[in-house]
């Protein structure tokens, strides 16, 4: 087994960060992490965080698309979505604005791992830009699940999400994460909680896809708290703060 300390400032860090109203963002990602998703028409250089731009592009690459479906709207900086947000309220109201504009400090843009996408269908809103579920932008929601995005604010949840139903949003949270939320049809607010029940000291959350083995479980860790645990050698695995409380370990096992 290898050790491996965490610090409480990896709560803030991570592809599984909870951004909303109550959890606003700790660490906006640094500029040397983003890279251009750029294509389509476009014209206004979009970046992501590089992990999730790598998937997206595959995801593109596979479906052939990149002339089909546009990145409208990828990482911003605070001052960004400030902008933004002060704009809408001033051209669509304070009741439109409350429903599909982050506050400003509480967005998944800052984090660079969300990306607003349109069907390249002549004028694209840019706001609400049109992503239907059929034809190429279905073919890409069946994909995107196995590449590690969700569609992040879906219908019917929007009492859980405060964020009104958003069908071209997407937020990378990586794989597995993004297969076993919507295998249990959870948000990514109900999924931090749903982890919490998988503590590192009792039951470990196991999950099978595609002959890959996954083993999951929840550390909790302080602002001002430094903690020791193991992994085993030579198993990869990957370290997420949930931006609330604690840590998920998520650790790739052999079949």
């Amino acid at each position: 087994m290898k050790p491996l300390e965490l610090s409480g400032d990896a709560v803030g860090k991570g592809n599984l960060i909870l951004v909303n109203p109550s959890h606003p963002i700790q660490n906006e990602v640094a500029r040397e992490r983003l890279v251009s998703v750029t294509h389509g028409v476009t014209q206004t250089p979009i970046f992501l965080e590089k992990q999730s731009a790598r998937m997206l592009s595959e995801i593109i690459s596979i479906l052939n698309s990149a002339d089909r479906i546009t990145p409208v709207s990828g990482f911003r900086s605070l001052s960004e979505q400030t902008e933004i947000y002060n704009t809408s309220l001033s051209e669509n109201g304070e009741t439109f604005t409350k429903k599909y504009v982050a506050i400003p400090g509480c967005s998944e843009h800052q984090t660079g791992l969300a990306i607003d996408l349109a069907e390249n269908s002549g004028r694209i809103d840019f706001i609400c830009p049109d992503f239907p579920y059929t034809g190429i932008c279905g073919e890409f929601r069946k994909l995107a699940l196995r590449y590690g995005f969700i569609e992040r604010y879906p219908k019917g949840r929007e009492e859980i999400t405060k964020i009104s139903h958003e069908p071209w949003h997407f937020r990378y949270v990586g794989y597995p994460h993004s297969v076993i939320m919507k295998e249990n049809d959870l948000t990514l607010e109900e999924y931090t909680d749903f982890l919490k029940g998988f503590p590192e000291d009792g039951k470990h959350l196991y999950f099978s896809y595609e002959n890959n083995q996954f083993e999951i479980y929840y550390l909790p860790v302080a602002a001002e708290d430094r903690i020791l645990t193991v992994v085993p050698d030579g198993i990869p695995y990957q370290v997420s703060g949930n931006n609330e409380d604690g840590i998920v370990m998520t650790l790739w096992r052999a079949q």
